[in-house]
């Protein structure tokens, strides 16, 4: 039962944050903890069980959400180097190279650019992240050949940038701050 589910909140999730991350701040951070804490799982301990790695990665999710709330700023820093560090290894891979002793290097370029992309542009760059998680957590569940999944990622992540922005655009024509309704 427990492994069953993982991919369909796996969809969810990235469904949601594909559509709705600039504006559900709190679990894009949450989805990156859990993402993280499934990953940790699996390199902690040789073949977890599907129970211990929803435990890793629900914990990890919920520390994210109560970080987001409660120290926004921290979290947004915190968010922004996981998910900079977990697209510069996806593209480092899918691009250039898959070499496990540049993988931490570029892990943590990618970290730090994407902490300073997030904290500097908030919004664009959440949108962007919101975008590119919510497409990789939805094209991993779909079974493709490489090319095929590269074009399904890149059409979802251009709909999850249409979609949120012009969300963004209503609120600013409304004249609220997008802080507002967060």
């Amino acid at each position: 039962m427990v492994s069953s589910s993982i991919p369909v909140i796996g969809l969810a999730v990235g469904i949601i944050l594909l559509l709705f991350g600039r504006r559900l701040f709190w679990l894009f951070v949450a989805a990156i903890g859990f993402v993280a804490g499934m990953e940790i799982a699996q390199q902690i301990t040789h073949n977890p069980s599907p129970l211990v790695v929803l435990v890793f990665a629900l914990g990890l999710g919920i520390l994210g959400a109560v970080l987001a709330i409660l120290l926004q700023k921290f979290a947004i820093a915190v968010a922004g180097f996981i998910s900079g560090g977990r697209l510069a290894t996806a593209l480092s891979a899918a691009f250039y190279m898959n070499h496990p002793e540049n993988a931490r290097v570029i892990f943590l370029i990618g970290g730090i650019l994407g902490a300073i992309l997030l904290l500097a542009l908030f919004d664009s760059a959440l949108i962007l992240l919101t975008s590119v998680e919510g497409a990789h957590l939805i094209s991993n569940l779909i079974v493709l050949p490489q090319m095929g999944c590269t074009i399904v990622m890149i059409t979802l992540i251009v709909i999850g940038v249409l979609a949120q922005s012009a969300m963004l655009r209503r609120t600013l024509q409304s004249g609220m701050h997008p802080r507002q309704i967060q």
